[in-house]
C-alpha cells in the first residue's frame, strides 16, 4: 500500500500499439472519403489511462521504422508515459481499421501478422525498469501474438516474481489470434503467478470451464492463487471476489457511442486506485466510471477521464446521458 505523502510507486506495461485508421461517417468503409488516423493497444491504453489519473507508468514496445510507428511513439510519449521503444527496420508497424457500418454496427480489422509488435523480445523490456516498479501489467493479447511474445512476457512475469513486484493480468482474448484451447491452457498457468486478474466472463470460462455464475468464475480462478480477481460484466458492472471479500459494481448508466477500449479504461482505474492506496470498493468504482468515460467518445483512449473530471457521471442528470 501507498504512505500518504510519499511519491506513487510507478506501474509497467508492454505489448503491442498499433496504428487505428477509422472513417468519420457511418456507412461502408469502400465509400468512405476520408479516415482519421490515431492508435490503439490495449496496454497502452492502460498507460494513457493511469497517467490520466495520476500514476507514473512506463510502456515499452516494438515498432516498424516507418511513420506509423512514429505516430505510435508520439502519441503515447505525448500522453505523458515514459515511452521504451524499439524500432524495428525489418517488420512495419501493425495496423487496424476501424468500420461504423451502421451508427451502432462497428469492425475492427487488425493488419499485424508479421508486424514489428509481435516480434517483441525480452531485450526490448527493461529488468531494472520491472523490478523497480509498484506493479507490472500484461495483456493476453501480447502472448496470442508469437511463441517470441509469449516468451517475453513470461520472461517478465519472471522477474517480476523475483524482485517483488506485483504483477496484473488481463486476459483479453482475441479469437483472431489463437484457439481458445491454447489461451486456456496459457491463462491457467500464468494466473498461477500473478496476484491481480481481470476477465470477462466468457474470458473466464475459457480458462476455467464454464459457468452462469460471476462469483463462482471469480472463485475458481482465485484458487490458482491471485488474490484480487475481477470479473467484467459490461453493461452489467463487475464482480469482484478481492482478499476472499465478494463485491458487486453497478455498470454507469450510460448510451455508449463505442466501446473500444472500455475494458483497458476500467483496468486503468482499478489499479490507477490500487496503487493509490485505496479500498476495493473505492476501486471498483472509479473502474466503473474510467470505463463508462471510454464508451462516450469515438476512439480507443481518447475519452479516458483524467481524475478530476471523474464526479462528472456523479451528477443527477448529465448533460453526457
Amino acid at each position: 500500500m501507498t504512505v500518504p505523502g510519499t511519491p506513487l510507486p510507478y506501474v509497467v506495461t508492454f505489448g503491442e500499439t498499433m496504428a487505428l485508421m477509422r472513417a468519420d461517417r457511418p456507412g461502408p468503409l469502400a465509400h468512405s472519403s476520408s479516415l482519421s488516423l490515431s492508435i490503439g493497444g490495449s496496454e497502452s491504453n492502460v498507460a494513457i489511462g493511469l497517467h490520466r489519473l495520476g500514476i507514473p507508468v512506463a510502456w515499452c514496445g516494438r515498432v516498424g521504422d516507418d511513420s506509423l510507428g512514429i505516430l505510435v511513439e508520439r502519441e503515447i510519449r505525448a500522453e505523458g508515459v515514459d515511452t521504451r521503444v524499439t524500432v524495428d527496420p525489418t517488420a512495419p508497424t501493425g495496423l487496424m481499421i476501424k468500420e461504423s457500418r451502421t451508427p451502432s454496427v462497428q469492425r475492427v480489422t487488425y493488419y499485424r501478422s508479421g508486424s514489428a509488435g509481435s516480434r517483441l523480445a525480452p531485450q526490448d523490456i527493461d529488468e531494472d525498469l520491472i523490478a523497480g516498479a509498484g506493479l507490472l501489467h500484461v495483456s493476453g493479447i501480447t502472448a496470442a501474438l508469437s511463441s517470441q511474445c509469449q516468451d517475453t512476457l513470461r520472461h517478465a512475469l519472471a522477474v517480476a516474481r523475483a524482485a517483488g513486484t506485483l504483477v496484473s493480468f488481463d486476459f483479453n482474448f482475441r479469437g483472431n489470434l489463437w484457439d481458445r484451447d491454447t489461451a486456456g491452457a496459457f491463462y491457467r498457468d500464468v494466473i498461477a503467478q500473478t496476484d491481480i486478474v481481470f476477465a470477462g466472463d466468457d474470458e473466464a470460462a475459457i480458462a476455467v470451464g464454464a459457468g452462469t455464475d460471476p462469483a463462482d468464475l471469480a472463485d475458481r480462478i482465485a484458487a490458482y492463487g491471485p488474490r484480487q480477481v475481477i470479473i467484467k460484466l459490461g453493461g452489467e458492472g463487475a464482480v469482484a471476489l478481492i482478499d476472499g471479500e465478494l463485491l458487486h459494481q453497478a455498470a454507469v448508466p450510460i448510451e455508449a457511442l463505442d466501446t473500444v477500449g472500455a475494458g483497458d479504461a476500467f483496468v486503468a482505474g482499478y489499479l490507477a486506485e490500487l496503487i493509490s492506496g485505496r479500498r476495493p470498493s473505492e476501486r471498483l468504482e472509479t473502474a466503473g466510471k474510467t470505463g463508462a468515460f471510454a464508451c462516450l467518445v469515438p476512439g480507443d483512449w481518447e475519452g479516458f477521464p483524467r481524475r478530476h473530471e471523474l464526479g462528472i457521471l456523479d451528477a443527477p442528470e448529465p448533460v453526457i446521458r
